[in-house]
């Protein structure tokens, strides 16, 4: 684009319509993309836009806006996991809440209502893979927590972490309901350095053998492991390492999936994003009352035309003619009479 041109968009005040049109997209990218429109000159691809614009204002009045939110960039990590790469639970659960869109969004046009539109192509070329979104959600709970579900070696290393950590307890519990409950800061257990202690005064440290993980600020609290419970402390350690390197399998193993269906995964990303910027210019049209123009090859005609930018309340309607019966139209009046928002008016509507 030319630096006139340019200036030309700036004088039009077109960007802040934009920022309009920006706000009724869905996604980040969208908003964008939206954003860094610019007015075509090619009639063909202007009637185009604007049969998918007419097409999807029909879709919202018969079924409502498609589900879209949720869309998140997904390029970066599926090019990492095509490196061999493991991703992160949230980039995996990212990939999931975008194949769930693209499931929805396809699942929305297929519904009962409506005729063929130039833009359920867009639709039917979503992918919307069930089983690796399902595969995903039904092993990652979310950005803290992996499912037991998401492997059967993961859910037996779980049951024995279970079992050894409630059997340490129930030692420890022992010990702090007997005579030794004394010797105790507390009548608790906690956990210093992944292992389950107990809070012994200073004074009496030597009263309960076992190893110290930690000792208070003021120096009046060690935090023992008693010698009791030191190998089956030793053994729930040993699980739990067990369960860090079962979950860094699984994860290498989803991200291995995504990486074989990339391709898939990506098409239905900038899908959704043009769908989400097609949607937003038919709830923009919606917003303004605006109507398809018709283009012609001569003339400009404008009924009932108002700044997209003033309140419609408030704004005063002009009808315009011009290129038939005449060429040229001068348009003349007092300070603050209208004439900057008429010809701004004409330059963005046309």
């Amino acid at each position: 684009m030319t630096d006139l041109f340019e200036k030309s968009i700036q004088t039009l005040e077109l960007p802040r319509v934009l920022e309009l049109l920006a706000a009724q997209a869905a996604t980040e990218e969208g908003k964008d993309r939206c954003r860094a429109l610019r007015p075509f000159t090619d009639p063909n691809e202007v009637q185009r836009l604007q049969k998918e614009t007419s097409a999807a204002c029909a879709m919202i009045v018969l079924k409502g806006t498609p589900p879209l939110s949720g869309v998140r960039p997904v390029a970066a990590s599926l090019q990492r996991a095509d490196m061999g790469g493991a991703l992160n639970t949230r980039e995996l659960l990212d990939i999931a809440a975008l194949l769930r869109c693209a499931r929805s969004a396809k699942e929305y046009a297929a519904g009962e209502g409506g005729a063929k539109t130039s833009i359920d192509h867009l639709f039917n070329s979503l992918q919307a893979n069930r089983y690796l979104e399902d595969r995903i959600s039904g092993s990652i709970l979310s950005e803290e927590e992996i499912a037991d579900a998401a492997s059967p070696e993961l859910a037996d290393i779980r049951r024995h972490i279970r079992a050894s950590a409630s059997k340490v307890r129930d030692i420890l519990q022992k010990l702090i309901s007997s005579s030794q409950a004394k010797y105790l800061q507390e009548s608790i257990i906690t956990m210093r350095s992944g292992r389950y202690v107990v809070p012994v005064k200073s004074e009496c440290k030597n009263e309960i053998p076992g190893l110290v993980h930690d000792v208070s600020g003021s120096g009046g609290t060690f935090f023992i492991e008693p010698m009791a419970v030191v190998k089956t402390n030793n053994e729930l350690r040993e699980l739990q390492s067990r369960e860090e390197k079962e979950i860094e399998r699984i994860l290498r193993e989803l991200s291995a999936e995504c990486a074989a269906h990339k391709e898939d995964i990506a098409q239905d990303y900038d899908l959704l994003i043009l769908i989400d910027c097609i949607f937003a210019r038919a709830r923009l049209s919606d917003k303004l009352r605006c109507t398809e123009p018709k283009l012609a090859k001569q003339g400009l005609t404008l009924r009932k035309a108002r700044h997209p930018l003033l309140d419609p309340k408030k704004a005063v309607a002009n009808d315009l003619y011009l290129g038939e019966n005449f060429d040229t139209l001068v348009i003349t009046g007092p300070n603050t009479g209208g004439k900057t928002v008429t010809l701004k008016t004409i330059g963005l509507l046309t």
